[in-house]
């Protein structure tokens, strides 16, 4: 996953978008993704979409995009800057997303649906650092990784401090 859009959401009546700091008594405490990083409470009442969790029609009725995946294809394409904005006209925003999502569903993703897309990945494309996705698959004859939990002094089990050590 190139851009990290876990902890990242839009909150409902508040403009731009906002990172998740922790949980609160009556909401969740956000920062703001912009210049003064402000934190603030967003209330309960408020809708907290998180990023990760939204997607994009595709012409398949059941079928749905990633923001994430389709952040990917508009950096691959455009990188951080984007030919359109939110105050493009519409023609040029339909032909941006059938540019980067040629399989998006016309009659249920709408002009504003688009707009927040760009204007979304402006905001993201400057305030989240984009990692390049790697090939995690090992090479042949390449052990798989374990993280670091078992070393190569561990490989004989003992019986001090090991419940699964046969004695």
């Amino acid at each position: 996953m190139p851009y990290d859009l876990k902890e990242l959401a839009a909150i409902s009546g508040q403009p731009g978008l906002f990172r998740l700091v922790r949980p609160a008594r009556h909401g969740v405490l956000v920062e703001s993704l912009d210049a003064k990083a402000t934190r603030s409470l967003a209330p309960a009442s408020n809708k907290v979409s998180l990023l990760s969790e939204i997607g994009i029609y595709a012409q398949d009725s059941d079928d749905t995009l990633a923001l994430t995946d389709v952040f990917e294809r508009i950096h691959q394409k455009y990188g951080a800057s984007l030919p359109v904005t939110n105050k493009s006209g519409e023609g040029e925003l339909k032909d941006f997303l059938a540019d980067v999502m040629p399989e998006y569903d016309r009659d249920r993703v709408y002009l504003s649906d688009i707009k927040k897309l760009a204007t979304w990945y402006g905001i993201v494309s400057q305030h989240v650092p984009y990692s390049e996705a790697s090939a995690e698959e090992p090479a042949a004859g390449e052990p798989l990784s374990t993280g670091g939990v078992i070393g190569e002094g561990d490989a004989e089990p003992s019986a001090a401090g090991n419940p699964e050590a046969t004695k």
